[in-house]
């Protein structure tokens, strides 16, 4: 949320701005409804200022940020409130629930759409697909992993620093890897994808923007939550985190199985038929003993 990111980056902002920060955590309605002339006026400072506030908050300008904060104000109300242990089952379904919704419409907000135009034209070509992850992120690669195999492209997932450490290390020019990271500093990691790139091939990092590990990727996605809080201080935030990665996957997994050369749309028809065949002898023994 735009709210969060001016609490959090008020010391980096100039005395100046800090007024016009003050002015819009005030009364961040009346921002959205004022024009730059009105909300200069309010914080006493110039139109200039109220821009080049704008654009230290990552905004393109004026109308950006208003469109910003607006999408933020229409979040679901509450879920910035973490569980607590005196909270019902109702209230623990509209926090969680709240909580995920806020997620997915930051994410949308804030996804760019050139990022993972780049990613989906390297998976589009890639001849192997290698998913490195740990921990928490090791699901979403396990995940990937089980989605981008179905398109008929070689794809593995691995959770065990060392075993993506050697496999990245004989990766070539036409293979991909994606790498997920909730914090995009894990030195395992990153060593990793140093390796990868070094053999030649490319990375598709999901990590917060301007991290070592975006730095290191071909094509980074930058996944920059502003509804949520650190997550050194909130240990709810990276269930939230998880969900934007995967909901990141499946946007690439869709993208990718919508540009596949008709080969590998043949491959994918193959995969699916096997698995219906897998699958129509298991329910005959359901219904047998059912009967």
């Amino acid at each position: 949320m735009l709210l969060d990111a001016i609490r959090s980056r008020h010391d980096a902002l100039s005395r100046s701005e800090r007024k016009v920060a003050a002015a819009v955590l005030a009364d961040p309605e009346q921002a959205i409804q004022a024009n730059l002339a009105a909300l200069a006026k309010k914080a006493q400072v110039s139109e200039p200022t109220v821009v080049r506030f704008c654009r230290s908050l990552g905004c393109d300008g004026w109308h950006s940020f208003k469109l910003k904060l607006a999408q933020g104000l229409a979040l679901a109300p509450g879920a910035d409130v973490p569980p607590a242990r005196e909270d019902l089952a109702a209230d623990l379904i509209g926090k969680i629930c709240g909580r995920s919704i806020n997620t997915l419409l930051d994410l949308r907000n804030s996804l760019d759409a050139d990022a993972i135009e780049r990613a989906l034209q390297l998976l589009a070509r890639a001849s192997r697909i290698e998913c490195y992850g740990q921990g928490t992120s090791g699901i979403v690669a396990a995940d990937a992993q089980h989605k981008f195999f179905r398109s008929g492209v070689p794809t593995v997932a691995y959770a065990d620093p060392h075993v993506h450490g050697i496999a990245a290390s004989l990766l070539q020019k036409g293979d991909v890897v994606l790498a997920v990271s909730q914090r995009g500093s894990n030195p395992a990691l990153l060593r990793s994808v140093q390796l990868a790139r070094a053999g030649g091939a490319d990375v598709i990092a999901l990590a917060p923007g301007g991290t070592p590990l975006a730095a290191l990727a071909t094509a980074p996605i930058a996944i920059d939550l502003h509804f949520h809080a650190d997550p050194h201080d909130n240990p709810y935030t990276p269930i939230s985190t998880r969900l934007a990665h995967l909901v990141v996957v499946d946007i690439l997994a869709v993208g990718l199985a919508l540009r596949l050369s008709p080969e590998r749309r043949k491959k994918m028809k193959a995969a699916q038929k096997a698995l219906q065949k897998i699958e129509l002898p298991f329910d005959s023994l359901l219904h047998s003993t059912h009967d």
